[in-house]
């Protein structure tokens, strides 16, 4: 296959750049100022106005009922699992094309994963290797979804009668499900949340590439207990670094918010803290970043969508390459694009020559399943997933300056 015709075509959405990357932000509205006023006033940390602001502005964007800014995506996603009730020993389910982030999140709670398929459309969890994961390994007993295989658990006893250490065995419990919203396409996330809920099951959305996205006409983030967004350097909008707990649960909103801020308790000058708590709160200074890109956000959505719409043209005429749509019912944000190619043979032939002519690509993540860190986890047959990771390559998105910018 001659893959300088997509090399060229690529080249020509973004001219005049000797290496394209694969997705730099954008900065075209209040950055330097908002950023600039921190600095004059002296409110740099993690208390001041754009922290509020921020929030304030996800909040009305998203339609969720909180929003707590973190410092990260992966510190999001850490506290939501936390709220939403994992505990050492317990078992998330969670796909096995994601970030590493996604699983570190789960690892951090020391909680271990486990991995469905997913769906072709979607690339992102499928809820019927969800449902059949489900139905033929786990028995729900008082409102809890169990293992049924009875797996030891990393504890170990006194027993006085024998005078040794045994090592204590028990049911793994299923404490949550961490769908993913891969490469800001949503998943299937009402099916999955209603399978979710008839096993007792907490879902909490991994939505941290799909700021801007929809499902049925609802913002991703928004369906399950709680959810995460993130602002990393190379998202759709970016903080430099920073994240997003939503949740509707007024109970898990303000406790969020609390325990990311130290567990310190409200007082004019007592340091008193009454939890265990993290110092996961994002700094004023990367908020007011954070408040500067949302007021272009819809400017960079329209601008990604062209490009997009330029992408699935060109590729409609070229056999041996698929390009990836938005799933049905869905609005994306199209984070980035990517492209199925024949087998792994021609991925890597393309990868190594779009590198030669410096145009940064980038393959699909190794499926978390086979890092050294997760390769004895429990997963199910992963037939699309092993499928989609030989083939796929994300290529350029990021936001294109026209001459009128």
């Amino acid at each position: 296959m001659d893959y300088q015709p997509i090399i060229d075509f690529i080249c020509s959405l973004y001219p005049g750049k000797e290496t394209i990357p694969l997705h730099e932000p954008y900065f075209g509205g209040n950055e330097k100022k908002y950023v600039l006023d921190c600095i004059e006033t002296n409110y740099v940390s993690s208390v001041g106005k754009y922290v509020d602001r921020f929030e304030e502005v996800i909040r009305d964007f998203t339609g969720a009922k909180y929003a707590i800014a973190t410092v990260n995506g992966t510190a999001a996603l850490h506290i939501a699992l936390k709220l939403a009730g994992v505990q050492p020993g317990d078992l998330v389910i969670t796909q096995p094309l994601t970030f590493i982030a996604t699983c570190n999140a789960i690892s951090y709670c020391g909680a271990e994963p486990v991995f469905v398929d997913i769906d072709a459309e979607t690339l992102g969890m499928s809820p019927d290797s969800l449902e059949s994961w489900l139905s033929t390994n786990t028995v729900i007993e008082d409102n809890v979804c169990y293992l049924k295989e009875v797996h030891k658990l990393h504890e170990l006893q006194y027993n006085n009668n024998n005078n040794k250490f045994v090592e204590i065995r028990g049911p793994k419990r299923i404490s949550a499900c961490v769908p993913m919203h891969t490469f800001g396409h949503p998943c299937k996330i009402d099916r999955i949340v209603d399978i979710c809920n008839h096993y007792h099951i907490p879902v909490v959305e991994d939505a941290a590439e799909s700021i801007g996205s929809y499902y049925k006409r609802k913002h991703t983030g928004t369906f399950g207990k709680l959810g995460i967004l993130s602002f990393n350097g190379n998202k759709t909008i970016t903080t430099g670094g920073g994240g997003m707990i939503l949740t509707d649960d007024d109970e898990l909103g303000p406790l969020a918010k609390h325990i990311t801020t130290t567990a310190k308790k409200p007082h004019r000058w007592k340091f008193e803290h009454d939890m265990i708590g993290y110092n996961y709160r994002l700094p004023n200074i990367n908020a007011a970043l954070g408040c500067a890109q949302m007021e272009i956000l819809p400017e960079i959505l329209k601008n990604k969508r062209e490009t997009t719409r330029n992408y699935n043209q060109f590729f409609k005429n070229i056999e041996e390459v698929k390009f990836i749509q938005e799933p049905s019912d869905s609005i994306s944000n199209y984070w980035l694009n990517a492209i199925l190619l024949k087998n792994e043979k021609e991925r890597d032939k393309f990868l190594d020559y779009a590198y030669s002519q410096k145009v940064m690509c980038r393959p699909a993540w190794t499926l978390m399943n086979k890092l050294p860190m997760f390769v004895n986890c429990i997963y199910s047959t992963l037939n699309v997933a092993n499928a989609i990771e030989k083939r796929l390559v994300n290529i350029p998105s990021s936001f294109r300056k026209y001459e009128n910018n």
